[in-house]
This record gives C-alpha cells, sequence and structure tokens, in this order.
C-alpha cells in the first residue's frame, strides 16, 4: 500500500501584500514551502502531490521534480475543493493520506510521524492534529462530546459564541484512509459564511457514518503556527532560527548570543567553533571544527577550513584551506581561494583568486584575479590593476616573491620567484626570478618653491 501526501499551496496570500506567492517567502534562507515537502519526505511518503493555483508557474520550479501538480484555479474554493481536485491523483493502492497546508513550515519530522503512527494504530478513517493555544481566534474549534470524542470542526466564522471559547483548535493537518475519504468527498456543500467547500465537513460525514474519527494532539502549539502576513513570517524565521541554533549547540558549536545569530538551513558547522555575535551564515556554507566567526561576519555560500579566525569580515563564494586569518574588514568576493595559514588582513579585497599556502595580505590591499604563490608578501596598498575597461587580465606572483607597499601590479603581469618589488613602483612589464624591480621615477627636489609660490 501507498502512504501519499497532499499539500495545499493554491491561496494568494493576500495579507502578505507581495507580488511574491506566500509559500515562496524565504525562511532561514529557504523557500517556505521547502519546510513542509522536507519534512513530509522525512515521514516516508510515497508521493506528493502539491495543490497550486495562484502564481503557480513561479513555484513549480522550486519543488521536487518527482512532485506531482494538481491546479486549483481559477478559483479557490477552500480547502475541501482543493481535495476533489487533488484526490483523482492520488495513487490507486494508497491506504494513508497524509494533508497539510503549505504555510505550516513550522511542523516538525516528529510531530508528522506520531501523527502517521497513531492514524494506523487506531485503524482510524481520519485523525485530526489538533492543539491547545490561548488565543484561538481566527482557528477552527475542535467540539468534542461529553466522551472526549471529536464530533466536529467548526470554523471561526460558523462558530457560536460558546463554540469560541473553546481553545483547542485545528491545525489543517490530517492523515485520511483514502478510500474513506473518496466516499464523502463528493458530499461536500459551501453551506457556510465562507460559501467554500471545508475539507472538515467530510470529517463530519464520516462521524456520522460511524467511521473511527480521532485526535492526535501536539503538544508545541507554536508548531501548528500558519504563515499569513509578514508579522507572522518574522515569528516563524525567529523559532526556526533558535532551532537551528540549539541543534548547532549540541553538536558542538559555541554561540556567545544565539539571539543575534543568523545561520541558515543548510549551513553546517563543526565542533568547537565558537561563533560572536551579530554573524551571519548563510546559503551553503561548511564552517569547519575550532574556528572563531566574528563579531559581524557575514559568510555566504563558502567552504572554511579548520582553526580559522574570521573577523568582523564578508565572505561569499569562496574557500580558505585550514589556519586562515581573515579580518577585520576584509572582503573575499567569489571565486577566492586561499590555502593553508594564508592571512588577508584589514581593509583587503581579493576577487576570483588563488592565494598560495602562508602568503600573506596584511592589509589595505586589492588582490583581483590573481594567482599568488606560497610564502608571499603582499606590502601595504598593494593592488592589481586587473581591468583596461573592456577584459579583465591576470596577474601571477611565484612563490617567495616580496611586493613592496604601494605598488601596482598592471595585468597582464608575472611576478618571478623570490622576486623584490620597490615600494611605490608601478610594474608593467614581467619580472623575472630573483629580481629587484624598481618603477619609479627618480626624486627631484625643488628647493624654496613654496616660498616663491607664495610671492605669486
Amino acid at each position: 500500500m501507498t502512504f501519499s501526501a497532499i499539500i495545499l499551496a493554491a491561496g494568494k496570500g493576500t495579507r502578505m501584500k507581495s507580488a511574491l506567492p506566500k509559500v515562496l517567502h524565504p525562511l532561514l534562507g529557504r523557500p517556505m514551502i521547502h519546510f513542509v515537502t522536507n519534512t513530509v519526505a522525512a515521514v516516508g511518503v510515497n508521493q506528493t502531490i502539491v495543490v497550486l493555483g495562484h502564481e503557480a508557474e513561479q513555484i513549480i520550479p522550486l519543488l521536487n521534480e518527482k512532485t506531482e501538480i494538481v491546479y486549483q484555479r481559477p478559483l479557490q474554493l477552500g480547502t475541501g475543493h482543493a481535495l476533489q481536485l487533488a484526490l483523482p491523483a492520488v495513487a490507486g493502492n494508497c491506504d494513508k493520506l497524509l494533508i497539510l497546508c503549505g504555510d505550516t513550515p513550522l511542523l516538525t519530522t516528529a510531530t508528522l510521524q506520531g501523527l502517521a503512527d497513531y492514524f494506523s494504530e487506531s485503524s482510524a478513517a481520519c485523525t485530526v492534529l489538533s492543539t491547545v493555544i490561548a488565543n484561538s481566534f481566527g482557528y477552527g474549534r475542535i467540539v468534542r462530546d461529553l466522551d472526549g470524542n471529536l464530533m466536529q470542526i467548526v470554523e471561526e466564522k460558523d462558530a457560536s459564541i460558546e463554540q469560541k471559547q473553546i481553545k483547542e483548535i485545528n491545525s489543517g493537518c490530517y492523515c485520511f484512509d483514502a478510500p474513506a475519504l473518496r466516499e464523502v468527498i463528493g458530499e461536500l456543500k459551501p453551506q457556510n459564511a465562507q460559501g467554500e467547500y471545508y475539507l472538515t465537513d467530510a470529517i463530519t460525514a464520516l462521524c456520522k457514518r460511524g467511521k473511527i474519527v480521532n485526535i492526535y494532539a501536539c503538544q508545541d502549539s507554536e508548531e501548528i503556527m500558519g504563515i499569513n502576513d509578514r508579522v507572522q513570517l518574522a515569528a516563524a524565521d525567529a523559532i526556526l532560527r533558535r532551532r537551528k541554533n540549539e541543534q548547532l549547540m549540541r553538536q558542538g558549536v559555541t554561540m556567545i548570543d544565539p539571539n543575534t545569530t543568523y545561520i541558515e538551513a543548510a549551513v553546517t558547522i563543526a565542533p568547537d567553533t565558537v561563533i560572536e555575535p551579530n554573524t551571519y551564515i548563510r546559503g551553503n556554507s561548511i564552517i569547519g571544527g575550532n574556528c572563531h566567526i566574528g563579531p559581524n561576519a557575514d559568510i555566504a555560500d563558502s567552504i572554511i577550513g579548520d582553526s580559522c579566525l574570521i573577523h568582523r569580515s564578508m565572505l561569499c563564494n569562496c574557500r580558505t584551506g585550514n589556519n586562515c586569518e581573515i579580518g577585520p574588514f576584509a572582503y573575499l568576493r567569489p571565486g577566492t581561494v586561499l590555502a593553508d595559514r594564508v592571512k588577508a588582513g584589514h581593509f583587503v579585497e581579493i576577487k576570483k583568486s588563488e592565494i598560495g599556502e602562508g602568503s600573506k595580505v596584511p592589509h589595505l590591499s586589492y588582490i583581483g584575479d590573481c594567482t599568488i604563490g606560497i610564502g608571499v608578501n603582499i606590502g601595504c596598498g598593494t593592488i592589481t590593476c586587473n581591468y583596461d575597461g573592456t577584459n579583465k587580465h591576470p596577474t601571477v606572483i611565484g612563490d617567495g616573491a616580496f611586493i613592496g607597499s604601494n605598488t601596482n601590479l598592471v595585468a597582464p603581469v608575472k611576478v618571478g620567484k623570490n622576486s623584490v618589488i620597490g615600494a611605490g613602483s608601478t610594474i608593467t612589464d614581467n619580472v623575472p626570478d630573483d629580481a629587484l624591480a624598481v618603477a619609479r621615477s627618480r626624486q627631484t627636489n625643488i628647493e624654496n618653491w613654496s616660498a616663491k609660490k607664495g610671492k605669486k
């Protein structure tokens, strides 16, 4: 038999006030719907169906290619209407059908697994995921009989004054016996204040037929929170960030202040690394062990070796070896590769360059489209003049070279091994190995020049 899942994601999300579909708004660097699809995949479903409507063409490219799409458009007439459209796509041998919303990214694998297991163990036609919250406004209320059994789910606009006092609410997540749902789904009518087809009416119909309909209570009510506006988006991001930080700390990462540490979902960090406040680590970054990152570091899609120090610096799409020292106020741009024991010091910018083992760019330099060998020292204020206004050109600096302060290396140019460039030089020709290159005019002093200027 097959375990299938239907994710409802057809709504416009008008309260987001955005041209971007609601389920594509990012949380921890990922589209919201990725949290839902990843959690569904983790509970072992064999088939995933996503119901789309508004701006479906923006959403489809970000879904797994195995995901099946059902369209609910031009009109979205409620959850029951979505299921009427989606059920024909469900595998014929499906016996367990998980239904949830695409805007509930806080649901955990443990909760969905618990719901699915409880459904199977109880031989129910439907198990509803519920929780208890202090402010139940806006949610469907769980109405039980005197024995505690589920009688019906009443939506906010259809609830009586007494029913609105109920604190147990419907999460919008269910496990159904697929054949049982097929029996009643055609009976749904839009006889409610919304004029919509409610999936919850199918649950009432199952109860009337004497089917087993029960409730699985989620103990952590924050998991149930849906995202309807930017305020809730920010609240969900904070919850997911807290979970990510706690996971990393339990794995051996030290965070001086987790509340001001921003780490996205796909990031991995090895044990014994320390993260200082106001640090952002984004994308698919991988941080080695025993590093010290921050404060005020911003690292995106980069691979950092072990025992590195990154202090008040920005790194994007770059890679470092072990024992590197970066910053403060360095900027490593895409394509930068540092070998072991490289220093990129304060106010250094490096772009699309490879820096050899043990080499140093200590301060106030721009290195672009450059290959630097082993044990090279780049003096303060050195610039690789890599752009001629039309094309970018490479600079190559051999092992052991010493580049004096305030040097301009006009690419394309090669500096040989163990060569020395005199401070203040503008190098336009290749420098041989072991040579001294000085490219500056002889100093001229004009005596009494200031006095003569003053007379004028």
